[in-house]
């Protein structure tokens, strides 16, 4: 016998990484959007471009990606034995992290280049994350493809309302900023 464990004792496996990551990563995305909620005043009164989908579809697509990236992890996750797993599932709790971090950034502090810097760090730690997730598991690293693409369209919204609202980076829209030169 060569097999560490049965296919069964591997799905097994699965089942319970995916019973818990994939709600845990719903959980904490919902918490994230919560938490920099699109819902003010500030966000309603920014240009919108002209890419910028109906609100209702960023729910729908959002929660169907953090299912998808439950089950890429959840794959990953009970992959025990296999070369690289514990660098990839390091790598993605880093990528995750900065996928928290983008709601509370854009629209919490409303700083439209912080949240640009944030997702152009989210688009290579995902590429590292596709590739790691490769060696170990195929399917887990093909599940992130479409999160993939929605994190690289999300970063040209991004940069198209920071380049329609230049002035309200920060939060400062409405509000006049006077400099004073004291000196030569």
């Amino acid at each position: 016998m060569n097999m560490l464990a049965s296919r069964g004792q591997l799905r097994a496996s699965f089942i319970r990484w995916a019973l818990f990551l994939v709600p845990l990563c719903l959980l904490l995305g919902f918490l994230s959007g919560r938490i920099g909620s699109p819902d003010t005043e500030w966000f309603r009164m920014l240009a919108k471009p002209g890419i910028f989908p109906e609100p209702k579809w960023f729910g729908i697509v959002w929660t169907i990606l953090y299912i998808m990236i439950g089950f890429a992890v959840a794959l990953v996750a009970s992959a025990w034995g296999a070369r690289g797993r514990t660098a990839a599932l390091w790598v993605f709790a880093v990528h995750f992290a900065l996928n928290l971090a983008w709601s509370p950034v854009f629209f919490g502090l409303q700083q439209i280049t912080g949240a640009l810097v944030v997702i152009g760090l989210m688009i290579v730690t995902l590429l590292a994350v596709i590739a790691l997730f490769w060696k170990v598991r195929r399917l887990a690293a093909v599940l992130l493809l479409p999160y993939l693409a929605w994190i690289c369209f999300a970063a040209l919204l991004n940069y198209e309302f920071l380049r329609l609202n230049p002035d309200a980076d920060g939060g400062a829209q409405g509000e006049r900023i006077e400099r004073v030169r004291i000196g030569n």
